[in-house]
């Protein structure tokens, strides 16, 4: 055994909080499951990444379920090094990745709904973790509203211009008459004087 007299007491704090780790984790043998976004947006046809990371000490088996209101379904299920099984549906949408994240091509509204992954080991250790994913149609009608609006706005605009163009002219006519009234007046006055 060591001597630990010249350690600081942070020190051996920090190396017995250490060896308590590890000895947790090899005691357990369990897995850590990560869900980096619970809660997803995306619009219809854009391809979401349901990202996840896990650690395990066994090779670990990952399953991803869709749940929705009106059904249950699996879409991906692989085992590390082993095997992978994509449901008929989701084949040719769905493209895996090692750290146990799924990708879902061109999703569709009917995609709404609550993804659960869970990762089990050999060690039978089992985690569960879920993603709500919300796909939203992109409303043409919202965009159809914004650019009438806009043309109204044009519209309107341009007859304000053309009416202060007026204005300006009635103004410049009516300061022209009053000018060669003032001339005519001055005149009228040498003349007479």
């Amino acid at each position: 055994m060591k001597n630990l007299k010249g350690w600081s007491p942070v020190r051996a704090s920090v190396a017995f909080f250490t060896l308590c780790l590890i000895h947790q984790v090899h005691q357990n043998k369990g897995i850590i499951l990560l869900v980096q976004e619970p809660i997803i947006n995306a619009t219809v046809t854009q391809n979401v990444l349901l990202s996840v990371d896990y650690t395990s000490n066994g090779t670990p088996s990952i399953q991803w379920q869709y749940m929705s209101s009106w059904k249950s379904q699996c879409i991906i299920e692989w085992k590390v090094n082993s095997y992978v099984n994509i449901s008929a549906s989701y084949a040719g949408r769905v493209h895996k990745f090692e750290n146990g994240s799924i990708q879902l091509q061109n999703v569709e509204v009917r995609d709404t709904g609550f993804y659960m992954i869970t990762v089990s080991d050999d060690f039978g250790s089992t985690k569960q973790s879920t993603i709500i994913l919300n796909v939203h149609e992109i409303r043409y009608e919202e965009f159809y509203f914004v650019a009438v609006f806009i043309a109204f706005l044009a519209a309107g605009s341009a007859v304000l211009v053309c009416l202060m163009w007026v204005c300006n002219k009635c103004i410049n006519i009516s300061q022209r008459r009053k000018q060669h009234r003032r001339a005519e007046e001055i005149e009228l006055r040498i003349i007479s004087a």
